[in-house]
């Protein structure tokens, strides 16, 4: 079989990751408000039950690179898809909040599976000048997944376990492509367990914690909107489920400018790139807050929450591949384990403050968290980018 081209990389790469990111993980949030009517599920336990692909993903991408080099690029590949798959046809099966909780779970190991895997395929397939992109372009694969909840939501109104039934399906087909076309190689000897190629920098290793401590601010901002927006429209806002749908086709829509992320820091730098991302997300936050009831002021939300949150992982994946040039399996691994921390520590929170003080409030707490954030990336960043990728690898 002859070797994928990047454009071949970057479609292939781009549905994995829309399968694990947009669909096994990220679209639980749309569901939310008929699983917690079937389910009985409090604000709080649903909080908890969103925190948790989040915290399995701090384990998984923990473990990815060494599975990756143990399995192949292939077998890994398989293997993220295939857990996907389990993870949601489990979920549609779940009698109770208990399985609900234990398929979400296996759908976050999917998701810290599948960037480390679909980094070094790119790394190993794609020349160095068009890598950014189409690691960029396959980030913004999550966006085609969430995307695919509209028509779910819009068929299957309330019957959410027919929906997840449909995209388990959609997952194994993702796991046929990965096993037919993602590169082939020898699995790695347990008697080589090196991760680099080269030594790693100091310079590098705190580039890359800039990188990861700035990946929990956002992750944390993050949540409150993908576990409670669709909440927030539905119980403060007085909207009706099909509503929603449109919302996560907005959100879907709005993100596919993140395949931009590695040409946007490219022209305008990492600090500025970083800066107007969070920016973004904090003006989604607030458009909720200021009247979730308002459909047009919603739909204006989701894009921008879209796009911001598309940009910034985009961000986090290109400049920790950059930093971590002798390391593509490794590179992405911190920034994306913080940006799951941040979301395991923000979904509770935010489920705890829409309990205490209603959606409004929470919401309006959030955006005020994302500048400060974004402040706080503007002076990490400023000046430092040029060190960093002067460092040896």
């Amino acid at each position: 079989m002859r070797p994928l081209s990047s454009l071949a990389m970057a479609a292939l790469g781009s549905g994995v990751i829309a399968i694990t990111y947009g669909l096994a993980r990220f679209v639980f949030g749309l569901f939310l408000p008929s699983m917690r009517e079937e389910l009985t599920i409090t604000s709080t336990m649903a909080g908890v039950i969103g925190a948790l692909p989040f915290l399995s993903f701090v384990f998984a991408i923990l473990a990815a690179p060494w599975v990756t080099r143990r399995l192949g690029v292939r077998r890994a590949g398989v293997a993220a898809a295939g857990l996907a798959g389990i993870g949601l046809i489990t979920i549609a099966q779940a009698p109770s909040s208990l399985l609900l909780a234990v398929g979400v779970l296996i759908c976050g190991i999917s998701t810290g599976l599948s960037s480390p895997a679909m980094a070094e395929a790119v790394y190993r397939v794609v020349p160095p000048d068009l890598r950014g992109r189409v690691n960029a372009t396959i980030n913004a694969g999550t966006s085609l997944g969430i995307a695919l909840a509209m028509p779910a939501v819009l068929v299957w109104a309330e019957a959410w376990r027919s929906a997840y039934t449909g995209f388990a399906a959609l997952a194994a087909l993702a796991a046929l492509a990965a096993l037919c076309y993602l590169p082939r190689e020898e699995r790695i000897s347990l008697s080589r367990p090196r991760l680099f190629s080269a030594p790693v920098s100091r310079a590098q290793w705190l580039g890359l914690a800039r990188l990861s401590g700035l990946a929990a601010g956002m992750g944390c901002v993050s949540a409150a909107y993908w576990v409670f927006a669709p909440d927030a429209v539905i119980n403060a806002g007085g909207l009706v489920s099909s509503q929603t749908a449109w919302m996560w086709l907005a959100v879907g829509i709005g993100g596919l400018t993140g395949a931009g992320g590695g040409d946007l820091i490219s022209r305008f730098g990492p600090a500025m790139t970083h800066a107007a991302g969070l920016t973004v997300m904090s003006a989604s936050l607030a458009l909720l807050a200021i009247n979730p009831g308002n459909f047009a002021l919603a739909l204006s939300s989701a894009a921008l929450f879209g796009a911001g949150y598309m940009i910034l992982t985009g961000f986090y994946l290109v400049r920790s591949t950059q930093i971590m040039s002798n390391a593509p399996a490794f590179g992405p691994v911190l920034p994306l384990l913080a940006t799951s921390v941040g979301q395991v520590a923000g979904s509770p929170l935010a489920g705890w403050l829409v309990g205490a003080e209603g959606h409004v409030a929470t919401f309006t707490l959030f955006a005020t968290l994302g500048l400060a954030v974004a402040g706080l990336g503007s002076w990490l960043l400023k000046e430092r980018a040029t060190a960093d990728e002067r460092a040896p690898g």
